[in-house]
C-alpha cells in the first residue's frame, strides 16, 4: 500500500506538471522557464512526500487531515507568491 502512494504522487506530479507543458504549445500565455518546472516539481513533490509522513506517522484520523490540510495551503501561499507576488513588494524610501 505504501508504494501505490508514492507511485500514485509521483503520478500524480507528472500530470500536474503536463498541464502548463501542453498549454505552452497553444498559447503565448503560458511561459515556463525549466526554472519554473524544477521549481513546481519540487514543490509538488516535498508536498505530496510531507502528507505521506503524516499519513504513515499519524494515528488519528483528524490530526491527519488537519496537517495535510495546513500543508496544502502553505503550498497554495507560495505558490501564489511565486507566480504573482500576492504578498507584494516592501516599499522604497525613494
Amino acid at each position: 500500500m505504501k508504494n501505490k502512494r508514492l507511485i500514485g504522487i509521483i503520478v500524480t506530479l507528472a500530470l500536474l506538471l503536463l498541464i502548463p507543458l501542453i498549454a505552452m504549445q497553444f498559447t503565448n500565455e503560458v511561459n515556463w522557464t525549466p526554472l519554473d518546472f524544477i521549481v513546481a516539481g519540487a514543490l509538488l513533490l516535498g508536498t505530496g512526500l510531507m502528507c505521506e509522513l503524516v499519513i504513515r506517522k499519524t494515528n488519528k484520523i483528524k490530526y491527519r487531515i488537519a496537517i495535510c490540510v495546513a500543508l496544502l495551503v502553505i503550498l497554495i501561499l507560495i505558490w501564489a507568491e511565486l507566480a504573482v507576488g500576492i504578498f507584494g513588494t516592501p516599499i522604497s524610501g525613494n
